[in-house]
């Protein structure tokens, strides 16, 4: 039976009824849908291979980051605030600038190193944290670079919480960070 011969008979109207409200909410998470498919597009335009240009800008956001987020937990002076310095890394940059990719909309805002299918770093401009530039930075390394695992501070709570809402999990692989007591734990997709 055709699903218009039911509107006919009084006890099926209901069923007609529904169908054309499902058919609206259909419609309108399509349009939803179309929206951040569109969004996500522009966003990846955003993306681009970093350059030697950008090393000095990649630099400053990853001193910040660390200085924000790492410093309240190893607690190094030397490290955080003589040996890390955004020259010096800038230069160290320099051999590496062809597995990183830098989100610029204008102004560099972000930056992903991607070696093989591992992501190494990915930080925002901790200013700009929360306006979906680490996330598309994230979901360009796992659809355009095909990264699929990473390493992250056992402590960088916030980070970890991050990483799950684009679908890693926390393994059981667990090492510690360089020179410290301090673990890193591996997360995959």
């Amino acid at each position: 039976m055709h699903l218009y011969q039911n509107y006919s008979n009084p006890s099926k109207k209901h069923t007609f009824g529904w169908f054309f409200f499902c058919m609206e909410i259909l419609k309108v998470m399509w349009y939803h849908l179309f929206d951040k498919l569109e969004f996500a597009g522009e966003t990846m335009k955003q993306i681009r291979q970093a350059t030697v240009a950008d090393l000095s800008r990649i630099a400053e956001i990853v001193v910040f980051n660390y200085r924000l987020n790492f410093y309240p937990i190893f607690r190094d002076d030397d490290y955080y605030f003589n040996e890390l310095q955004v020259a010096k890394l800038a230069a160290q940059y320099k051999d590496i600038v062809g597995k990183m990719w830098v989100y610029d909309d204008g102004a560099v805002k972000g930056m992903v190193q991607i070696e093989g299918r591992e992501i190494k770093k990915l930080f925002v401009e901790p200013a700009l944290q929360g306006n979906c530039v680490g996330s598309s930075l994230l979901e360009y390394a796992i659809t355009a670079c095909g990264a699929n695992t990473l390493w992250a501070l056992e402590k960088n709570v916030r980070a970890i919480r991050f990483y799950k809402r684009h679908g890693f999990t926390v393994t059981t692989d667990k090492k510690f960070e360089e020179d410290t007591t301090e673990y890193l734990v591996r997360l995959e997709r």
